[in-house]
């Protein structure tokens, strides 16, 4: 009997976790977007500084 219950305030801590887990990401969800939008300009902004890239004429991928 005492595992029964060990194992239901397992199952009912873990949901409260995730539940406040779920409540911070909806909470700072708009810093997190911009932290993302911020990372993404840093990684396109690269891709100039990296010569072997250049040399690909992208047009050629593209049909008119």
């Amino acid at each position: 009997m005492k595992s029964t219950w060990r194992f239901v305030l397992k199952i009912v801590g873990l949901s409260l976790a995730v539940a406040g887990l779920i409540c911070v990401i909806i909470g700072f969800w708009d810093k997190l977007a911009e932290d993302v939008a911020a990372v993404a300009g840093n990684l396109c902004s690269r891709h100039g500084k990296y010569p072997e890239f250049n040399d690909y004429d992208d047009d050629l991928f593209y049909e008119d």
